[in-house]
């Protein structure tokens, strides 16, 4: 399973859901999906965006856990 861990990207940074939406021109509503790890796909421009904009690795964003 792919975890979004943008959240927790979010809080390392100190930053709110609007002001990355206002670094990355992406809609609140797109960037809360992932916030909230709804998504069921990424785009890599829409990471790279998220990555300039909380200045960090994909690594960061993305995680794989095992379902064991």
């Amino acid at each position: 399973m792919i975890v979004i861990n943008l959240n927790v990207m979010m809080a390392k940074r100190k930053i709110s859901l609007n002001e990355l939406s206002l670094k990355t021109g992406l809609s609140p509503t797109n960037l809360s999906i992932l916030k909230n790890n709804k998504a069921k796909a990424i785009r890599f421009s829409t990471l790279e965006k998220i990555c300039k904009a909380l200045d960090c690795q994909p690594k960061d964003i993305l995680e794989f856990k095992n379902n064991k």
